[in-house]
């Protein structure tokens, strides 16, 4: 049977990573968070002061770019890849409130998107791949045979955001988690270089009120009919 590629598209904190992770599981393939590369980027940024509250140094972002390297490693113990930044483990590091109110500024820059748009096409390339992000569909894998778009209230998203990160030890409020998932929204959708958007073939899921084995029910349904189809 053909591996096929799945690109799994949508808004942050639609769970797009843990079902992408789940379905991997399921079909043996190859899982690719590319938002976590986003915030190795993103978290290098902060460690080396080019971006705060404050200021935000592109132009020295982008010079040091070819000394970051991004890679996974699968850890048996928690079942998935996590991400490394210079061979240091920052899985998490990366997950924080503060990393994701900085990562949309981030990736809104040219050369940052095309630096990990190929990398991420090189872990694709040959199929057997689920990769989740913000333009998987549209841009890193345009002829991917399954398209997937999640969405959902940005109150339910920002509720699950809150609920994780306090479940990690994080003081934050629910308001800032609101406020940080809705610029993260305006920012993505609106940027210059590939903004969020629906692939014109991806199929929408609006998981507001489904619970995370319906989803997983729902899209494994939608891999088997297309794996089916290209047999």
């Amino acid at each position: 049977m053909k591996n096929i590629t799945i690109a799994i598209d949508g808004f942050s904190s639609t769970g797009k990573s843990t079902v992408a992770k789940q379905i991997a599981k399921h079909l043996g393939y190859v899982y690719v968070d590319s938002g976590a590369m986003y915030r190795a980027v993103t978290f290098y940024a902060m460690q080396h002061g080019f971006i705060d509250k404050n200021h935000f140094d592109v132009e020295g972002l982008v010079a040091s770019l070819k000394a970051i390297t991004i890679s996974f490693k699968f850890n048996k113990d928690v079942g998935f890849a996590e991400v490394y930044l210079n061979g240091t483990n920052i899985e998490k590091d990366i997950r924080t409130l503060e990393v994701s109110s900085f990562v949309s500024k981030v990736a809104e820059i040219s050369e940052v998107r095309q630096k990990l748009v190929e990398q991420q096409q090189q872990l694709g390339k040959n199929g057997g791949v689920v990769m989740d992000g913000r333009d998987i569909g549209t841009v890193v894998f345009p002829d991917a045979e399954l398209k997937l778009f999640m969405t959902a209230s940005a109150e339910t998203r920002a509720e699950r955001r809150y609920a994780e990160l306090i479940e990690r030890g994080e003081t934050v409020s629910y308001e800032a988690v609101l406020k940080n998932v809705q610029e993260r929204d305006y920012i993505d959708s609106n940027r210059e270089d590939s903004p969020l958007t629906k692939a014109k073939d991806a199929i929408q899921i609006d998981n507001s009120n489904m619970s995370l084995q319906e989803q997983f029910d729902k899209i494994l349904q939608l891999v088997k009919m297309t794996l089916k189809n290209t047999i």
